[in-house]
């Protein structure tokens, strides 16, 4: 029997990619991120056009005056102070302000009345600030609404430092309450005997002023060691994180920046927003 040859069905094989076509892909995908990219800008720069506008205004007055940085937070510091301009704005000092032209001092980033301040009057057991007496004084002769805070010292006596506070600083009336200052933690003491020391301060000051005081920390310590234990009390938080950008309710002040400017202070100041109105602010003080 004749055998016949089989025929052998062609295997149809896929074309290679050329570099032509890889160079065409990786084309669309740089394209497709650009156009991501163009988008976050635009939303980014909407987002925050009102500080953008402070900005170059600014800018061309002053084009080389500030740094870089500087100036990217004087854009969210306009953005929060526009945001929030139904409220009361106020800064912090201490001597590292060195000597305030208080005259000068009425607004922050030259649009937002300053109607507030809180002063550095002590540190630890037996330290007076430098520029406390001088601070105390200028101010309220200026108009602005005054509060004195204390610097706590975990690892030094809290009733030595309550009475050093005690000493040097003569609330009247119209004064905010005294700010107790923690933000560390202690390094020859447990946490619970750092609640003990703290509560002694708080207890001994409100029994001479006859106010009870506000304190003062950071963000994360106070959501770590403060929030309940103390929760009979008012808080002034800081937190300068750009993306923050909501006052929280629990917040009675927000120390929102480091990085303010303020005519007649050199350098940067804090700054802050009183969670209230300039009526509400008139109640807390003391009467």
């Amino acid at each position: 029997m004749a055998k016949y040859p089989v025929k052998k069905t062609a295997v149809k094989r896929k074309p290679k990619a050329t570099k032509q076509n890889t160079f065409w892909s990786w084309k669309k995908v740089g394209i497709a991120l650009g156009i991501v990219f163009v988008i976050f800008i635009f939303l980014v720069g909407f987002h925050y056009r009102n500080g953008l506008a402070y900005y170059f205004g600014f800018r061309t007055k002053n084009a080389f005056v500030e740094k870089e940085e500087k100036r990217i937070n004087d854009v969210r510091n306009f953005e929060l102070l526009s945001k929030y301009s139904d409220k009361v704005v106020g800064i912090d000092v201490s001597q590292y302000q060195g000597t305030i032209n208080w005259e000068q001092v009425k607004n922050i980033e030259n649009s937002f009345p300053i109607r507030y301040v809180f002063i550095r009057a002590t540190v630890g057991q037996d330290k007076v600030d430098n520029e406390f007496e001088n601070n105390w004084r200028q101010s309220k002769n200026n108009g602005i609404v005054r509060g004195a805070y204390h610097y706590y010292r975990p690892n030094e006596n809290s009733l030595a430092q309550a009475n050093n506070f005690i000493s040097t600083v003569k609330l009247e009336k119209g004064d905010l309450p005294p700010v107790l200052d923690i933000e560390q933690l202690p390094k020859n003491q447990t946490l619970d005997s750092l609640k003990v020391g703290l509560k002694r301060w708080l207890v001994k000051v409100e029994d001479h002023y006859k106010v009870k005081p506000i304190i003062y920390s950071g963000e994360k310590f106070y959501n770590a060691f403060l929030k309940e234990e103390f929760s009979e009390y008012t808080f002034w938080i800081a937190n300068y994180n750009f993306f923050v950008e909501d006052l929280k309710d629990d917040w009675l002040f927000w120390q929102f920046t480091e990085k303010a400017t303020v005519d007649g202070i050199d350098g940067n100041v804090d700054a802050n927003i009183y969670n209230g109105t300039p009526k509400m602010l008139h109640y807390n003080t003391l009467n």
